[in-house]
């Protein structure tokens, strides 16, 4: 009897160690395979030479996305054999769904970074690739809508499948509309799937270790770790860019970690304090969405105030804009980190938090942050008066 408790106790704890594992795995396969795609990517020709618009200005070869893959494949197989979390694979598809679809939005990537594909063609991978998942079962089935007392419904079929694709794809395209300078998406990504991590790890812990909750866990924590390992590669100066097989990869996971997440959540299995968290897989989105999307607006409101088509490209996103007051290349990626931080961990720590505490900490952190974002035009302002009395 007291074996059958004692297991018992353990299949209804948070399997942290092993969690770790997986990470760690993902972060080591991820580090020493890129070296590899680093070279292939050089002798194939899919190398990113310095455009007019572009930040870098030599040619880098790009592919890092293969490397993150291989990382993720191997991470996953790990966790399929870890007694621990293999629970994950036997009760949900969420784990096979997403190699699946995710090698085959990496495919997608990988012969845009070699050849080039036109955006109707990429856009037709991105939906191929999200309609895996939704196949595969990885899909919205349940929505909270705090306005009006509406609270959690159950969505039918056809809503299922076109939210999902619809947040699966727009998440897809932010990662690649925000990979624009060394290491921003890599970090990003971490920084997000870390959170999402954190945000199941509570799910896990508050369920006792429901195996629903398993795929969130381990998606993010193998996302995290291939982009850890990815980084030191991809850090100004970076020696290789992951490219769309990278940036495309990336996005995909986390929507299918925010979707995995947000599925098995109800109304009912928390209490009063806590039906703020329903709403955390869609803020973890948006930390996600937040500055690609705030970028993108920009873009479509200078690019048709000047007359021309809103895909034209131009050097006037908001990192181009960061550099141009004072900051350093590092500094900026910095700061986006920074900013995406601040969101995306706000919105996973109400899981074990008050969100009225939560809250307030974001708040103060919001400030600091503005502040920080502002120093270079701070200290121009200063210089100018002491010029003028010069």
């Amino acid at each position: 009897m007291d074996g059958l408790l004692a297991l018992s106790d353990r299949g209804a704890g948070v399997p942290l160690r092993e969690l770790a594992l997986v990470g760690l795995t993902a972060a080591i396969v991820t580090y020493f395979a890129t070296g590899w795609v680093r070279t292939l990517a050089t002798r194939l020709g899919a190398v990113a030479y310095p455009r007019q618009r572009d930040v870098h200005v030599q040619p880098t070869p790009r592919m890092g996305g293969l490397a993150m893959y291989i990382g993720v494949a191997a991470a996953v197989l790990l966790a399929s054999q870890l007694p621990a979390l293999n629970r994950g694979f036997v009760y949900s598809t969420g784990m096979p769904a997403v190699v699946v679809a995710g090698g085959l939005i990496m495919l997608v990537g990988l012969i845009d970074d070699r050849w080039g594909l036109d955006s109707l063609t990429k856009f037709a991978g991105q939906i191929t690739a999200a309609s895996v998942l939704v196949t595969m079962g990885v899909a919205w089935s349940v929505l909270y809508i705090p306005i009006g007392g509406v609270g959690t419904i159950v969505l039918d079929q056809v809503t299922s499948i076109l939210l999902t694709l619809a947040l699966t794809v727009s998440i897809v395209n932010a990662m690649n509309f925000i990979d624009g300078l060394d290491g921003l998406a890599a970090g990003l990504g971490l920084i997000t799937a870390a959170a999402i991590c954190i945000f199941s790890i509570g799910l896990l812990r508050d369920h006792g270790g429901d195996v629903l909750f398993y795929p969130p866990a381990m998606i993010s924590v193998v996302l995290a770790g291939a982009c850890l390992g990815f980084l030191p590669h991809n850090f100004h100066p970076a020696k290789i860019f992951m490219g769309d097989s990278g940036s495309m990869l990336i996005g995909l996971m986390l929507a299918a970690a925010s979707t995995t997440a947000a599925g098995p959540i109800s109304q009912t299995a928390y209490g009063a304090r806590d039906v703020f968290a329903l709403l955390s897989p869609f803020l973890l989105v948006v930390a996600v969405l937040f500055v690609p999307a705030l970028d993108t607006l920009l873009a479509i409101v200078r690019r048709t105030r000047a007359g021309v088509h809103f895909t034209t490209p131009d050097k006037m996103h908001l990192h181009h804009r960061l550099l141009q007051i004072g900051h350093s290349h590092r500094r900026v990626v910095l700061l986006i980190y920074m900013w995406v931080g601040i969101v995306a961990l706000g919105a996973a720590s109400t899981i074990f938090f008050d969100p009225r505490y939560t809250g307030a900490v974001m708040l103060a952190a919001i400030v600091v942050a503005v502040v920080i974002t502002l120093i270079p035009l701070l200290r121009r302002s200063r210089e100018v008066p002491s010029q003028l009395s010069d």
